[in-house]
């Protein structure tokens, strides 16, 4: 391996210094103290200049092998970023022009017992510009990201994570650096390349088997002979192949059938709330003629992935839906993105956090969205592990892309070095080819004339179908693929792979934002087939902004705060979101105020993204007006990429917004969710359990004024059918209030939960009869907690004086959540639980809670 410490200098020699690979220019020129925080205040723009130059990773190092011995010497980089030409012994090896392509340079004829490596790599920013420059047919729009980002120009031309150069939600930093592994190999006769497992069930025989796939670069001239051995001892299944590898980039491809017996008994991978995440160890041995025995250790997956598009009854159109081992999966999660603009500095335990959080949030998928970067292996066997499906964009992101034949070339071997890498996951359920591109032509965002549409489209289908489908297709016959994200699947392609209308509700998928309506208005949602992005923004809380700005920035109007938002008028579309159901805050203390501001924006955004959710949800077993049969929710986004207004629901460093907090309710098991229609209350109970269950619902009336509930009914017996959504309630808002006397719209509000025998119950859930800044009888409440310690846990005990809104528990920058938060008060006494994520103490807590409702917003 080369990892460590090598060399680093500027084109011109002026900075030089010691740098860590994997690593970037930025991490190091940080490690040393020559740059601030690139996060800290208006960073993002003082250090445009790292970019613009053009740096050299140098270092030397002494072969630790005899080189006569061995037919053929590589270097082999996992990842370099992004355009460099590779030098040894000063003989130029070979160039990088893609992030996301592994690249193997043969060395054999250079190396030497001492030797002198170099990555002269060229500023991202002027290769991308040069590219343009250079494109002489027709234009690739957009040219530049909107002033708002404080962008760089023409990311399209670069096989670069296409958010470095901005994004609505993060910052320019176009990276320079070896991101992954380097190393020197040397053997003879063959290497083994690529080793991948795929399962297949064939049903009619009921029988299970895999595809075990292994790329070899063979160097002997002739064949080579031997045997493959594969066992599964937990399945007792062995085989044994014999092979032949030809010369050159040899594969061998062997099918093992699991042993009929245990193929029954086979425990299948499912998705996270749906069952185990089995995994079952297999060894492979390679006995070649020629060379060494090989032996892989593997941990093989059992599961299906079927993507369905079919009519449906009483609707045009087809749905849009997954099944996994054969039954449908209502998909609920989010959207994810880097998790920081320096990849070096996401680690195992960086992933292990986000990724656990989504889990612990009841969530069982996540999209890997297509203006970032193919993640690594760990954030793909951390998802293995935990049960959370990955539909995979590849990286292609709201833009057109260029289609001469170099760059082609390049994309190919990116698709194929990621596909074999990644196929072998069962948490992977789809390919994506891109994210929004089908919608940017359909809806000709970039004004492009339409005598000139035509060149664009077959731009389009020439990348995305010609090239990146025939690729996976020929690559991965164990999942779906589809060629955009919006998209009407099928009905696409029938539409020669663009629709007209991507975002048909009748079709695939929809993307949906809209921040000019009121967002408690579930008609404004569109009742669609699988809602794969939709979202508002928040403010992270003061805990996160405070370590990257100073007392200046700390009002909602700041220079700081107009800089951090990339999303055009993003901050005054929260503020009337905000104002349309709350008082904006009028604190004559601008601190106190910019506070405030930034719990509305987080209770806000969490009441949004819970309307639309349920509304989602609630819409998976019926058919309305042609549309419905909604079997998917993953909302605008995870994770955040620096700290930062934006859609996440958590922020950077993994502290969770009260969106998240939601998110853990609106994506429970079983739920009831009301909504109202013609001043009908409907309730209808949720459920993705795998079994019928007869409940009972309870619904509790409370005057704002009285922690004493006005009434309370219980419907027993309600009949809540496994993995659907029923109407379980319906009463017209008149009458509830003429049944709990002395209720009005203003003064009252609603809760209701469901509960079943042996301790089954779903969160309590709540429903506003009005806006909360009409609310009659709220009174200032006196909130307090007592916090104690159990095991490696803490339990807060909350008492409150009067009904409480949004009550929220902030322990600044300790690392942990609690079980629940953002919630709505309604009795004296609540337990909070707190579990950290690093050691703390009942005193350090103590002294950091701050409590808020929605009273102290003054």
């Amino acid at each position: 391996s080369l990892r460590g410490s090598w060399w680093l200098r500027s084109g011109n020699g002026s900075v030089s210094l010691q740098a860590e690979v994997p690593g970037c220019v930025h991490s190091a020129l940080l490690c040393r103290g020559l740059i601030q925080d690139p996060y800290y205040r208006f960073n993002d723009v003082m250090y445009r200049w790292i970019s613009l130059d053009n740096w050299t990773y140098s270092r030397t190092f002494k072969t630790p092998f005899d080189i006569r011995k061995w037919q053929k010497v590589n270097l082999v980089f996992e990842g370099v970023d992004t355009v460099a030409q590779v030098l040894l012994n000063n003989v130029t090896i070979g160039r990088t022009d893609n992030m996301f392509n592994r690249y193997s340079f043969d060395i054999t004829s250079v190396i030497q017992e001492v030797n002198f490596v170099e990555v002269r790599f060229s500023s991202a920013v002027s290769y991308a510009a040069e590219q343009s420059r250079c494109h002489k047919a027709h234009s690739i729009p957009p040219a530049c990201p909107p002033p708002v980002q404080k962008g760089e120009c023409h990311v399209n031309f670069i096989r670069k994570e296409q958010c470095s150069f901005s994004w609505d939600w993060g910052p320019s930093f176009p990276t320079q650096g070896i991101w992954k592994d380097v190393r020197i190999e040397a053997y003879n006769h063959y290497h083994l390349i690529y080793f991948s497992i795929t399962p297949f069930f064939v049903k009619s025989a009921q029988q299970w088997y895999l595809e075990v796939e292994s790329i070899f670069d063979v160097v002997s001239s002739k064949p080579i002979a031997g045997l493959v051995a594969v066992n599964i001892p937990k399945l007792q299944t062995q085989q044994t192949f014999s092979v032949k590898l030809q010369p050159g980039e040899g594969s061998i491809v062997l099918l093992v059938n699991i042993n009929k017996v245990r193929s029954a008994a086979v425990e299948t991978w499912w998705p996270n709330g749906h069952g185990k995440q089995t995994g079952y160890n297999m060894t492979t041995t390679f006995m070649m003629e020629a060379g060494c025995q090989i032996e892989k250790f593997s941990k093989v997956y059992f599961r299906t992935v079927e993507l369905v598009q079919e009519p449906i009854p009483g609707s045009p159109g087809l749905s849009f839906y997954f099944k996994i081992n054969g039954r449908p999966i209502f998909i609920k999660g989010s959207n994810w993105i880097p998790a920081d603009s320096f990849q070096d500095r996401v680690t195992y335990d960086t992933l292990r956090l986000l990724l656990k959080s989504a889990a612990d949030a009841n969530m069982n998928a996540l999209r890997v969205w297509g203006g970032g970067v193919y993640e690594q292996d760990e954030f793909y066997d951390i998802c293995d592990e935990i049960g959370i499906m990955i539909w995979q964009d590849f990286m292609f992101a709201c833009a057109l892309y260029p289609t001469n034949q170099k760059y082609l070339e390049s994309v190919r071997a990116e698709v194929s070095h990621q596909v074999r890498r990644l196929k072998s996951h069962p948490s992977i359920i789809l390919w994506s080819g891109n994210n929004e591109n089908e919608a940017a032509i359909a809806s000709n965002w970039f004004s492009i004339p339409y005598s000139d549409i035509g060149v664009y489209i077959k731009d389009y289908v020439t990348l995305y179908v010609k090239n990146i489908r025939e690729i996976v297709l020929s690559e991965d016959k164990s999942r779906p693929f589809v060629a955009s994200s919006p998209t009407n699947g099928l009905e696409s392609i029938q539409e020669g792979w663009l629709s007209r209308d991507p975002y048909d509700t009748h079709y695939g998928d929809t993307h949906f934002y809209d921040y000019s309506s009121d967002c408690w208005n579930w008609t404004v949602y569109p009742r669609t087939r699988f809602a794969s992005e939709y979202g508002f923004q928040s403010w992270p809380s003061f805990s996160t902004i405070e370590k990257i700005s100073s007392p200046e920035d700390w009002s909602y109007t700041s220079n700081f705060s107009l800089h951090r938002q990339h999303h055009e008028g993003g901050n005054i579309q929260m503020l009337q979101e905000i104002g349309r159901h709350f008082k904006l805050p009028q604190s004559p203390d601008p601190v106190k105020q910019f506070k405030d501001m930034i719990y509305l924006t987080q209770v806000m955004q969490a009441q949004c993204v819970k309307t639309e959710t349920e509304f989602y949800r609630s819409s998976q077993s019926e058919i309305i007006n042609g549309e419905g049969h909604t079997m998917g929710a993953l909302y605008w986004q995870l994770n955040d990429i620096w700290q930062a207004p934006s859609w996440a629901s958590l922020e950077y460093g993994g502290k969770w917004k009260l969106l998240h907090y939601f998110a853990q309710n609106f994506f429970a098991p079983l739920l009831p969710v009301a909504y109202e229609d013609k001043g009908i209350l409907h309730i209808y109970g949720v459920s993705d359990l795998h079994e019928d269950h007869k409940l009972t619902l309870r619904v509790v009336v409370h005057a704002w004024s009285s922690l004493e509930p006005v009434c309370t009914l219980a419907k027993e017996s309600v009949a809540v059918k496994a993995q659907s959504a029923v109407p379980i309630y319906k009463e017209s808002i008149g009458d509830l209030l003429e049944r709990c006397r002395n209720c009005t719209r203003k003064s009252c509000v609603i809760t209701f939960c469901l509960m079943g025998e042996d301790g089954l119950r779903s969160p309590t859930n709540h429903y506003f009869l009005s806006s909360l800044k009409d609310a009659v009888g709220l009174e200032k409440t006196q909130l307090s907690a007592s916090v104690s310690q159990q095991d490696g846990i803490y339990i807060f005990v909350l008492q409150t004086t009067a009904i409480a809104p949004f009550v929220t528990l902030d322990v600044g920058n300790i690392k942990g959540r609690f079980s629940d938060n953002g919630f709505l008060m309604t009795e004296k006494k609540k337990m909070v639980v707190f579990y950290p994520w690093e050691p703390t103490s009942v005193e350090e807590l103590e002294s950091s809670l701050i409590l808020t409702s929605l009273l102290d917003v003054v």
